[in-house]
């Protein structure tokens, strides 16, 4: 099984897309190695950027690699609205699938196409968004998903709106929910951790309600001294206001944001958080959510998207709506030491629900049943 796999949302800084696509390539490299007698799978990872290129790694070793020096926005224009070039020219072979980790398909001539979509807040929310997101997912998502082979979602909250936003029957969406990192959950949480908050700095993650949350812990003293507030992940354009209000008070001093972490650097992030805060208006799925709970870090996350189905009762659900229910379930955690322990300990039971191994043998699975729908539609 001759498979190209867009890898492009793992080229630079990996957030949620781009470590879903890193880590399902190794799994999948893993589980079905290079050199099988059964040749069961032969991967091959694409990438295009003018100035990034895709650097060797032993984690990628057995793949493919196909780096093509075209910029990004030109290629995608070109896929998105023209639907050339095909694969297959830029690779200068063939394949029997496409894979794209977004919701618009890789162009081919005679693959069978697979996509995966994370979420749909491109749809309901385009204010939220930018650029090619904005300009080309709303408009060409539906037609694209229903063109696909097959659809993946990670979570069945997103099979959901997949069915009823995008029209997809269900018999053609696959769940294939992220795995954990394999890290040793912790003994216990540090006696002077920092409250977590780790994601992109965008409008769909709610940091400005995470925000008012934790200026109401200040207020009622909710927070001992020196527990601050840590704001982890890459800040777009629309952080701006909240980094200003941080450097103002009452924020000033008890509220840092340290930017894009790089991988080998995460464990040691969430190991020295006394919680996570993931506050979302929506989620596709919640990986930081899972890395969290894998660890056993306490979590406080909305009630919205996947996030219920995917902490059930391994941590506090609050409305991401009202500041104030935020505010108190951060402070249940940090003045109950046996509810955080309780929450901690569910969390690593349920993070065990979830590994690469198994995803990686979902996707393939997937591969199989879109090369079987490819080859009856063209018959």
């Amino acid at each position: 099984m001759r498979v190209a796999i867009d890898y492009r949302p793992a080229l630079r800084e990996r957030s949620g897309v781009g470590e879903y696509t890193h880590q399902l390539v190794k799994a999948m490299l893993a589980a079905f190695p290079p050199g099988r007698s059964d040749g069961e799978l032969q991967l091959s990872i694409f990438s295009s950027s003018w100035k990034d290129r895709l650097a060797p790694s032993a984690e990628l070793a057995g793949a493919r690699a196909i780096d093509r020096r075209i910029p990004v926005r030109l290629l995608n224009f070109a896929w998105h609205r023209w639907e050339w070039p095909p694969v297959e020219w830029l690779a200068r072979e063939r394949f029997d699938v496409t894979h794209s980790l977004h919701p618009l398909l890789m162009p081919s001539t005679q693959a069978a196409q697979v996509v995966t979509i994370h979420d749909l807040n491109f749809l309901s929310h385009p204010e939220r968004t930018s650029a090619e997101v904005r300009r080309d997912y709303p408009a060409l998502a539906r037609v694209h998903a229903n063109r696909a082979d097959r659809v993946i979602v990670v979570s069945a909250f997103t099979r959901g709106e997949v069915e009823r936003l995008l029209g997809v029957p269900g018999d053609r969406i696959a769940v294939c929910p992220p795995g954990t990192p394999g890290w040793t959950a912790r003994q216990q949480a540090p006696k002077q951790g920092y409250i977590l908050f780790f994601g992109t700095l965008e409008p769909r993650k709610n940091v400005g309600g995470l925000l008012d949350a934790y200026e109401r812990v200040i207020a009622r003293e909710g927070t001992p001294e020196g527990v601050e507030l840590v704001l982890a992940g890459k800040a777009t354009d629309s952080a701006r206001p909240w980094l200003d209000r941080m450097a103002r008070p009452p924020l000033q001093g008890r509220v840092r944001h340290i930017g894009y972490v790089e991988a080998d650097q995460r464990q040691a992030l969430y190991e020295g958080a006394r919680l996570l805060v993931q506050p979302s208006f929506e989620e596709g799925f919640g990986l930081p959510v899972l890395e969290a709970m894998s660890l056993g870090v306490p979590v406080v996350a909305a009630r919205r998207g996947s996030l219920p189905e995917l902490v059930g009762d391994a941590g506090a659900l609050v409305d991401p709506e009202h500041p104030d229910e935020i505010a108190t379930a951060i402070e249940r955690v940090l003045a109950d030491d046996h509810y955080a322990a309780a929450c901690a300990a569910r969390g690593i039971a349920r993070a065990r629900d979830f590994s690469w191994e198994r995803t990686a043998h979902l996707v393939v699975d997937v591969y199989r049943q879109a090369i079987d729908r490819h080859a009856r539609r063209r018959h």
